[in-house]
């Protein structure tokens, strides 16, 4: 290969969601840290509204998505969205990979979010090498493989569900597309399609370490050969190897300055603050977020409490100003800074997988209160699998009362079993580092996907 500077020239394309963009943002980063070139392709509307910081490692270019003016909002279904973003995102695709090639920086290797398989057909049309980046769980992932082969038939008519390499599944700890059969149709449709021609990928890389998810690597990897290349979390927070690489830079919510929320849990004594967060996408009834609010008021403790601005009407009229001191309500905030603070004890969470790890790779305990998709798994893992957390009790009419969740942040905050959590947690961090830091077993994945295009 001619010396032009770099191994070779890595082309990340990310499904359009924060959760997505923020994993294979730093998975570019560390393919970068090893030599590669890396540019990072988000749609046009993307790019135009939240302009990317620039990165020392990572160059933006944009695609379409059909919907340049509005994004996902622009669309009139979430069929409609994903159906024009497969047409007019493979065109602009291909668009970009000649592009490169005429300036003399030809793509080598296109890394595509598995909810777009279509792009692998774009790749092996410029003859490129193709590689799936699984955000999800392993077992989330393994999940949707069996349901898309025919293993796991649906609706599900027993339980527990035996799947190899996991423990024993009831109802509720599957994803919620089949967990509720026949809901969010489009979307079930897209998580299983992402196996629909991973035969013809070069590698499959997953988001998560082998040590996490051991037994679920090792009987997927036998029907379905795969990398883990996690966890995929700014480098200041782990092994620190990546120069500057200390935040997310590209936001699809505008940030609260952190100034005032640092100088808050200041003032707070260790270990004393539940951070709640619920991401980017979860909507919650007016009961629901009642209930939340005089949950964590009866608590007794701290909190700081994320939400999001089109939500901030659903909370009691007087909260904010009746809480005082005693908690904090911001519409974002950087998660990974905060979570980092001495003052964090518990993190309320919907277990989102980028929130679990970020949790799990800051050594932070969690109380999970799944929503939907892949949430209702991840919160399985963490309180029977990784016992990092407890997961909430739902009553009959689908509510989280303000006893339970009373009851579920003391459990983690106190006592003996609270202890035995925040043990395991700080257990996970020390994993989460081995496999990234040199020679650890996510790290040596991604040199042998470097090595190989070099090569």
């Amino acid at each position: 290969m001619e010396n032009k500077g770099y191994g070779a020239h890595v082309l990340a394309l990310p499904y359009p969601s924060q959760g997505h963009i923020n994993p294979m943002l730093h998975f570019s980063k560390r393919l970068a840290s090893k030599g590669l070139r890396a540019t990072f392709a988000i749609t046009h509307f993307i790019y135009k509204t939240f302009q990317p910081e620039p990165s020392d490692s990572v160059q933006f270019d944009t695609i379409s998505d059909g919907y340049d003016d509005g994004g996902f909002y622009q669309s009139e279904s979430i069929h409609d969205y994903l159906t024009r973003f497969e047409d007019n995102g493979s065109k602009t695709l291909a668009n970009l990979i000649v592009k490169y090639k005429e300036l003399g920086h030809p793509i080598d290797c296109l890394v595509y979010d598995a909810f777009l398989p279509w792009a692998l057909d774009v790749a092996k049309q410029f003859g490129l090498v193709a590689v799936p980046f699984f955000t999800q769980a392993c077992a989330v992932n393994f999940i949707y493989y069996y349901t898309h082969h025919g293993l796991l038939q649906l609706p599900v008519s027993s339980t527990p569900v035996s799947i190899p390499g996991m423990p024993l599944l009831e109802l509720q700890d599957m994803p919620s597309f089949i967990c509720v059969n026949g809901s969010y149709p489009a979307y079930f449709e897209m998580v299983l399609r992402q196996f629909s021609n991973t035969d013809k990928a070069d590698w499959i890389v997953v988001n998560t370490f082998y040590k996490l998810e051991a037994e679920v690597v090792d009987a997927m990897s036998k029907i379905c050969p795969l990398l883990t290349i996690g966890l995929t979390v700014p480098s200041k927070y782990l092994d620190n190897r990546i120069k500057n690489d200390n935040r997310y830079r590209l936001n699809l919510f505008t940030l609260e300055s952190s100034i005032n929320i640092i100088n808050w849990l200041d003032t707070k004594p260790a270990g004393s603050v539940v951070f709640v967060s619920f991401g980017s996408m979860v909507n919650l009834s007016n009961k629901q977020m009642e209930e939340l609010a005089l949950g964590f008021k009866g608590s007794n403790y701290y909190f700081l409490w994320v939400v999001r601005a089109s939500e901030e009407a659903k909370l009691p009229k007087t909260f904010v100003e009746d809480i005082g001191e005693r908690g904090m309500v911001v519409n974002w905030c950087p998660q990974m800074e905060v979570l980092s603070h001495k003052a964090i004890g518990c993190f309320f969470t919907h277990c989102g997988w980028n929130s679990t790890v970020e949790a799990l790779s800051l050594g932070v305990p969690m109380v999970g209160m799944p929503q939907w998709t892949d949430q209702t798994t991840d919160a399985k893992f963490v309180q029977d699998v990784w016992k990092v957390g407890i997961r909430v009790k739902v009553d009959e009419n689908g509510i989280v009362g303000r006893e339970e969740i009373e009851f579920c942040i003391r459990e983690v905050m106190e006592g003996e079993r609270g202890r035995e959590m925040k043990e395991n947690a700080i257990k996970w961090r020390g994993l989460a580092l081995e496999a990234i830091s040199e020679g650890g077993t996510s790290d040596k994945n991604i040199d042998e996907i470097v090595s190989k295009l070099i090569h």
